[in-house]
């Protein structure tokens, strides 16, 4: 099969799709109902293998760090194509995970992020034996854990340490945005800054107690810092929280930030400055200002050039699919880290990502799913090497 031949058969393939979404809205309504902070992500991996087993792949496991595993075997079986999707999601196991179902979208917490990433792993196996689409390259299937926040990748960077398998390519699904292209991973560092005003506090220093106070003045001057517009950088500051009521002196505030950049040098020297920052308040203050940094990232990937990347926008555009290309910090930084060709895609259109009534569309659903099943058509045939 020629990739003309591959990308010829897309819409056809795309109308064929249809006929899983039984499958398909199930799977992503229980997967969705069992709560998976980071770390906790056991009963979600449970529920993967059992419908990789149902699927008949004869090699199924989990992992000594929880990831769960599934290999469809090739015809020639001397490569494999990764297949990644993220188990957990930001949301506590104390949240209603309820998912609500219409004619036109599902409704609920992490949905979008990732339960329908998971879906579509569970229900590949089951996708390519129906419609007998058989594979040279061996197919190994990963739900990875301990992927967001303070996880910080984990579940993919041990599961890449401690395998025998010889990757050519992988694939990161995500549920959103359908158009998604990430072939680059941008240098990132992510942490929190805790400002506490400590027991015995000298009041007799100039100034009113308060962490809040501490803080707001550690976040002017991060405001401060002069960033280059080349290579360009950015300092997120994404979450805060402090205090507990109106009139009690707040004495503890929390501020989550992300240092993004194209230069891992400049990454490293924005974070030398905040940790000067961090010192040169608590000095001044009197309070405790704590820096904490629990994740980093290292720019890099495939150039756009790539086959791989043209294969996938000519996939994309057979699909009316308009590629939406954007550096990514999730689980392609750990591939790329290995030096293995890989791109993140979405699945569909969603909203309100990360609130309790996060959703997803049904319908574009098909179409990217045609779009993953095209591009590891013609991966494994050879046109993306």
């Amino acid at each position: 099969m020629s990739l003309q031949s591959v990308i010829g058969s897309l819409h056809d393939l795309q109308d064929q799709l249809t006929q899983f979404r039984e499958i398909l809205l199930a799977n992503l309504v229980m997967i969705g109902e069992i709560p998976a902070p980071t770390s906790g992500e056991e009963k979600r991996i449970e529920f993967l293998l059992n419908r990789f087993k149902e699927a008949g792949l004869p090699e199924n496991s989990i992992d000594e760090c929880g990831n769960g595993i599934g290999v469809l075997e090739g015809t020639e079986g001397d490569r494999s194509i990764l297949l990644n999707a993220h188990a957990d999601t930001v949301f506590s196991a104390k949240s209603d995970h309820t998912m609500q179902v219409s004619s036109g979208s599902i409704i609920g917490p992490g949905v979008a992020d990732n339960s329908l990433g998971l879906a579509v792993l569970a229900t590949i196996p089951y996708i390519l034996q129906e419609m007998e689409i058989e594979l040279k390259n061996n197919l190994v299937l990963l739900g990875g854990v301990q992927s967001l926040g303070r996880g910080d990748l984990e579940g993919i960077r041990f599961f890449l340490d401690n395998n025998d398998f010889d990757f050519k390519n992988a694939l990161c699904i995500e549920g959103v945005e359908l158009g998604r292209l990430s072939y680059t991973s941008i240098g990132m560092l992510r942490g929190e800054i805790t400002c506490r005003v400590p027991e015995m506090y000298d009041w007799s220093r100039f100034g009113d107690a308060s962490a809040i106070l501490t803080l707001n003045e550690v976040i002017n001057k991060i405001n401060d810092i002069r960033l280059p517009k080349r290579p360009r950088t950015s300092v997120v500051m994404g979450s805060i929280a402090g205090g507990s009521s109106f009139d009690t002196i707040a004495k503890e505030a929390t501020l989550g930030f992300e240092v993004r950049s194209e230069s891992e040098g400049v990454v490293d020297d924005v974070g030398k400055t905040i940790q000067y920052i961090a010192e040169e308040v608590a000095s001044k203050t009197g309070d405790e200002v704590e820096l904490d940094i629990f994740a980093r990232r290292r720019p890099g990937g495939i150039p756009y050039a790539h086959p791989m990347n043209e294969c996938a926008r000519s996939v994309m555009n057979k699909l009316d699919i308009e590629p939406r290309l954007a550096p990514s910090t999730s689980e392609l930084a750990a591939l790329i880290d290995k030096e293995i060709p890989s791109l993140t895609l979405g699945i569909t259109s969603g909203d309100r990502i990360h609130k309790m009534n996060e959703s997803v569309q049904i319908e574009p659903i098909y179409k990217g799913l045609a779009q993953i099943i095209g591009i590891l058509i013609a991966t494994d045939g050879g046109f993306c090497d």
